[in-house]
C-alpha cells in the first residue's frame, strides 16, 4: 500500500512538474519611430525573468496586437501603414512568421481584436473613425474582407473608433467610439462575420466620456467602459439574449484630491472576476476595483504606481500572478506581483527595456 501512495505521489509531483515547466512568451508591439516592431521574449514566472528570443523587424508601428484563440497565430495593427498583419506561432519556441497583410481600409488602425471562436478579426480604425471584419482562413491567415461600417460624427463631434471587442460566445461586438461617445452594438453573422446594429443598437455616456477600451466580465453579465477624457468608467448590465448595454454607474479612475491631467487608456477584469483594473496617464497608475459579481458596482481598492510615463496597454496574468504594464515614454515594460485576496499590486523591479511599447501579450504554449 505504501508503494503505490508513494509511487501516486511520484506521479503527482511529475505531473505537477510538467505543467509548471510550460513555454511562457511575451509579446511587445510598439511604436516604431524608436522600436523596431514586434518584440518576443520567454518567460521564467518563477524568478520573473525573461530572456529576448526575437525582434521582428517592421516599422510600421505594430501597435496593438492579440493572439488567436488557438494560440497558433497573432495579429498586429500596423498603425503606421493603415493594415494588419497575420503571423504564425511556432509552437515549440514561440517565435513569429508572417503570413499575410490587408489594409484596414481605414487611417491609423489603433486596436485589433479575435473571434472567441476563430473566425474573425476585428479592425479599430481611430484615425478616420471606421471599423473592419476580415474572415480567417484555416491556415491562420486573413482571408476576405468580411465588412466595413464608418461612424458619423455630430456637432461639433468627429467619430475615432478605438476598440472592438466581442462577447465571449462571439454573437455580439462592443465597438467603443471615442470620438462621438456612444459603444455600439453589433450583432455577427456567423458564418459571413458581416455585422448588424443590435436591436438597441448602441449605449451612448456623458458627452466628453470618450469610451476607449470595453472589457465583458467573466460572468458575462456585465461591461465596463475606460473613458479616455474623461478618465472615468462607466459601467453597464449586459442583456445577453440582445447584447444591449443597461447603463449602471460612472465612477472615476482618479483620487479625489489629484488635479493634474490624466487621461485613461486600458481596462481588464483579474481572471477570477474579483477585481478591475484600469490605467492612467497623467496620473501614472492603475486603479484597482473590488467588483460585486452579482450587482455589478465597483468598488475603489487603490491605486498602483506603474513605475513609468503614459502607461497604456497592460496584461494580467492567465493566472493571476502578476501585471505587466507597458509604458510608452520610459520604454519600459514593468512587472507587479498581484495579490489574489486583495488586488493589490507590489513592484517587482523587474523590467523590460524596450523602445515605446504599446501593448503586451501573454501566451503559455500549449
Amino acid at each position: 500500500m505504501k508503494s503505490i501512495i508513494l509511487t501516486i505521489s511520484c506521479l503527482i509531483i511529475a505531473m505537477s512538474s510538467f505543467a509548471q515547466s510550460k513555454k511562457e512568451i511575451l509579446y511587445l508591439g510598439t511604436y516604431t519611430q524608436k522600436g523596431e516592431g514586434i518584440y518576443v521574449y520567454e518567460l521564467d514566472r518563477s524568478n520573473m525573468s525573461f530572456k529576448e528570443l526575437q525582434v521582428v523587424t517592421s516599422k510600421t508601428s505594430p501597435s496593438f496586437l492579440e493572439v488567436h484563440p488557438n494560440k497558433k497565430f497573432l495579429y498586429a495593427a500596423n498603425e503606421g501603414t493603415g493594415s494588419v498583419t497575420a503571423y504564425a506561432i511556432d509552437p515549440a519556441t514561440g517565435k513569429l512568421t508572417a503570413l499575410n497583410t490587408q489594409p484596414t481600409h481605414g487611417n491609423g488602425p489603433c486596436h485589433v481584436g479575435v473571434d472567441p471562436k476563430g473566425r474573425f478579426v476585428y479592425l479599430s480604425n481611430y484615425g478616420s473613425g471606421d471599423l473592419a471584419v476580415y474572415r480567417l482562413n484555416q491556415d491562420g491567415s486573413l482571408g476576405a474582407l468580411a465588412d466595413t461600417i464608418q461612424d458619423k460624427g455630430g456637432e461639433g463631434q468627429k467619430p475615432h473608433m478605438h476598440s472592438m471587442i466581442p462577447s465571449a460566445d462571439g454573437n455580439f461586438v462592443y465597438a467603443s467610439d471615442l470620438g462621438i461617445d456612444k459603444i455600439m452594438v453589433y450583432a455577427v453573422d456567423p458564418k459571413t462575420g458581416k455585422l448588424t446594429p443590435a436591436a438597441v443598437p448602441y449605449a451612448e455616456v456623458k458627452k466628453g466620456d470618450g469610451p476607449r477600451h470595453f472589457a465583458i466580465h467573466p460572468n458575462g453579465n456585465f461591461g465596463y467602459s475606460a473613458g479616455e477624457l474623461g478618465s472615468v468608467v462607466n459601467s453597464f448590465k449586459i442583456v445577453k439574449n440582445s447584447g444591449a448595454l443597461v447603463p449602471l454607474e460612472r465612477i472615476s479612475m482618479l483620487p479625489a484630491d489629484f488635479s493634474g491631467k490624466s487621461f485613461a487608456a486600458d481596462i481588464h477584469f483579474s481572471p477570477d472576476g474579483k477585481f478591475l483594473y484600469a490605467s492612467n496617464r497623467g496620473h501614472e497608475s492603475l486603479v484597482i476595483y473590488s467588483v460585486n459579481a452579482s450587482t455589478g458596482k465597483l468598488t475603489l481598492a487603490g491605486h498602483a504606481d506603474t513605475h513609468g510615463k503614459h502607461p497604456r496597454n497592460f496584461l494580467i496574468d492567465e493566472k493571476g500572478d502578476f501585471v505587466i504594464v507597458t509604458n510608452r515614454d520610459n520604454d519600459n515594460a514593468v512587472f507587479f506581483k498581484r495579490d489574489k485576496t486583495n488586488g493589490q499590486l507590489t513592484y517587482t523591479g523587474k523590467e523590460i527595456s524596450v523602445p515605446t511599447p504599446v501593448c503586451v501579450k501573454q501566451l503559455i504554449l500549449p
